[in-house]
Order: structure tokens, then sequence, then C-alpha cells
């Protein structure tokens, strides 16, 4: 399994590098440019997310007609051409161009269908949860080398970076990535975007998934901004080159926090407590960074900010996958990624009409707000029920038995016809395998 993910996995996080690399100076940057507005640098910021929920299921649709390498190839080449555009920017408007085509790569989506077309259903949630892991370790490095290599050789330096990470994934895509085979499922019952959007628990991840992103970009545009904003401006005059020094402590606190909220969250069923302790500090980074007398107390606020989005980000897919029923998963995961990639484009754009239009104690306290409200929306969340899944080979299995097959501890069931396997879900605290086996098979 290892040799197989890692290649894929690999790829999406060098493209996600990039795209984070630049996150911790973009804001000053494109500031700095001809015709800039705190409205237009927010959407630069948030802008390749825009065209990410655009494009996800076009690419997904894509990758069905004419294969996954191609339109990885595609997606990767797109992606490249933004970076370089975004690289030789000399205005705000080039640049948000291209940052509008490197979102236009969406390959997230194709990257996520071939590792299930590539791995055996057994094995599938652990390769999910290692692209996930490899990501989050994209964002910590980024949060870490971005600053002080864009101090030092400038944010164009960043920007062409990203395009060599393209090549490279280019290069891993036609060396390491085997061609995967077409993998056909059946469900024994159809799915309906209706029926995901009635789960209020479905409902409460896509809120906290949206959330997360589009506070991560808020607190990108507010951060640089005010840290390097005039003292008469409210800011505190910082260097860029000394943007680093509130950055790495803030990476290093999130990188020794993700670990234990993951396990926390996962092994100990506690998914719920770690998403309401995320919020809380959420909350606190926002007072912090707008009502900050000194720019430590506002390092605090970033700091608080980092250990919240980090120890959410590990658990966010997952969850979802846990509440959804099997054959809602690649919906439910879908809408997810959507409602994420728009609330992305919409906070960054709204913290730069807020800057635009009033000052960082005002947004401060505004999001503060907002993360008490969604507080409180998450409280509503049940705890996940522990799910197993039992493989049975297709031909051990009585098709009779298996479509009569109805109990409050079973979620779902599906036949994967390529690897000819039976696929159950069930509540491992309610039925024992061996019995659960016995009722299905001929």
């Amino acid at each position: 399994m290892f040799k197989k993910i890692m290649p894929l996995s690999a790829i999406l996080s060098l493209r996600f590098l990039g795209l984070f690399l630049v996150l911790p100076v973009l804001s000053v940057y494109a500031l700095s440019m001809e015709g800039a507005t705190p409205l237009l640098v927010g959407v630069i910021v948030g802008g390749y997310a825009l065209t990410q929920a655009l494009l996800q299921v076009p690419f997904g649709t894509m990758s069905d007609k004419i294969g996954r390498k191609l339109t990885l190839l595609i997606g990767l080449l797109i992606f490249l051409a933004g970076s370089l555009i975004c690289a030789m920017s000399d205005d705000i408007y080039m640049l948000m161009l291209g940052r509008f085509l490197q979102g236009a790569g969406a390959i997230g989506s194709v990257v996520t269908a071939m590792i299930s077309d590539l791995v055996p259903e057994e094995v599938r949630g652990k390769a999910m949860a290692m692209m996930g892991g490899t990501i989050a370790i994209s964002f910590a490095l980024a949060m870490g080398l971005g600053p002080v290599l864009g101090a030092a050789y400038g944010v164009s330096f960043l920007f062409y970076l990203t395009g060599v990470f393209a090549l490279i994934a280019m290069v891993l895509l036609f060396t390491a990535v085997p061609t995967p085979p077409r993998i056909k499922h059946i469900y024994h019952e159809t799915s309906k975007t209706s029926d995901i959007l009635k789960d209020k628990n479905l409902v409460s991840m896509f809120v906290i998934n949206g959330m997360q992103k589009g506070l991560m970009t808020m607190a990108f545009v507010l951060i640089p901004i005010v840290l390097t904003s005039a003292v008469e401006d409210g800011g505190f005059a910082w260097e860029k080159s000394e943007l680093w020094q509130a950055y790495l402590p803030a990476m290093l606190f999130g990188l020794v926090a993700m670990g234990p909220a993951a396990v926390f969250g996962e092994k100990k069923n506690r998914s719920k407590e770690i998403f309401l302790l995320s919020i809380l500090l959420f909350i606190t980074a926002f007072a912090l960074m707008g009502y900050a007398p000194t720019a430590t107390i506002f390092v605090m606020g970033v700091v608080s900010f980092f250990i919240g989005f980090n120890m959410m980000e590990p658990l966010v897919q997952s969850i979802i996958s846990r509440y959804a029923k099997v054959h809602q998963k690649g919906a439910a995961l879908g809408i997810g990624n959507s409602v994420s990639y728009f609330m992305t484009f919409i906070g960054g754009t709204t913290a730069g009409l807020f800057l635009d239009m009033s000052d960082r104690q005002t947004l401060g306290g505004a999001l503060a707000a907002i993360g008490l409200l969604w507080f409180l929306w998450t409280l509503r969340m049940d705890k996940p029920a522990r799910y197993s899944f039992l493989f049975i080979p297709i031909d051990e299995v009585d098709q009779t038995k298996l479509e009569q097959l109805e109990h409050d501890a079973i979620g779902e069931w599906y036949i994967n016809e390529t690897e000819a396997v039976v696929a159950i879900k069930y509540k491992t605290e309610s039925v024992e395998e061996d019995d659960l086996r016995a009722q299905v098979i001929k």
C-alpha cells in the first residue's frame, strides 16, 4: 500500500505546499502592488479556492472519461501556468489571474479517486488518513519556510518554487504512480443529496470544515497586514523579514498539538470534544488579534489560532466519512470539500472588505462572536458511532440473504465487482463479526 499511496500523496502535498508557502506573506506582498486595495488582496489570498470549488466535479468527471493520469497531468500543467504567472506578475490583476489559475488545476478529487482505485477495500481508510497526514505536514512546513524564504529571496521566488514543485509532481506521476484499474461498486441504496443535507451531524461537519478554512484565509489576510502596518494605522510596524517570529512558534505549537488531538479524537472517539476545544481556541485567537495592545499578545493570538487549526485538521475528513453511510461517502466528501473551498474564498474576500471599511478591532470582535455561534452550533453534533468493515469474497455470499440484511447495527453494504468482495459496515459494539458473517454466507 505504501508504495502505491506515497507517490500520489506526494503529488498532492507538493501542490498544497506551493499554495501554502505564500499564505503567510501574500497579503503584504499583494498590498504593495499598484492598484491594490484590501478587498482585492483578500480576493487574491482566497482566489485559488473559488476555482477549486467550481472545478472539482468537472475534473473528477473528466478523469472517469479520459483516465486519471492524463487528468492529473492537465491539472498540474494548469497549476504550473498559474504559478509562473503569479511569479511574473507586476500588477494586482495579473497576480489575481495567476491565483485563479493555480486553483483551476483542481486535482484533489482525482487523487482521492485514484487512491480508491489502487488500494484494497480493507486498507482504504488508512490510505486516506495517510494522504491527509501528508497534507497537514505540508501546511506546517509551509508556515515555517514561507516567511523565511519570502524575506530572503522575495515572494516571486516562492511562486517559482511552486512551479518547480509542479514539475517534480509530474515526474512522480509518470515514474512512480501505477495505472489504476477501473473499479465498479454496487450499493444497496442510492445516494440522494437531500438525504445528506437532512443529516444534522453531516451538516455540522460541513459547517466545521467550511468555518475552519474560511477563518484560515481571514487569518492570513489579517496577520501579516497588522504586524507590518504602521503603529498609527493600528499595526505593530514589523519588517516583512520579521514575520517568521510569529509563524515559527505558531507552527511548532501547532505541530505538537496535532498528534495528541488526532489520537484522542480517533482512537478515543472524542472528536466532538476536540472540535469544541479548537473552536474555543479560534475565539481566543481572534479576540487577542483584534484587541492586542502589544505585538507579543498579538502573536499569542496567532499561536492560539494555529493550535486550534492543527488540532482540527487531521479529523475533519475522517469524521465526515464516519458519519456518512457507505453509499453517501463520496457525495458527502464532495459536498464538504466544495463548502470548504467556497468558504476559503469568501473568508479572504470578507477579511479584505472588513479591513477596507473598518479596523482590526471590529474584525477581531466580529470573528470572535461568529466563533461563539459556531461553538453553540457544534454542541448539537452527536458522538460518531464506531464502525468496522467486514469483507467477504463475493462467491461466498448468498445474494438473497445479503439483500435482506437489515439491522440497526448495519450502516450499509456494497459490492466491489473488480475486487470481487462484499463490504459490510457495522457497529462494532452491537454485533459480532462471526454472527454477521453467518447471516450472509451460503
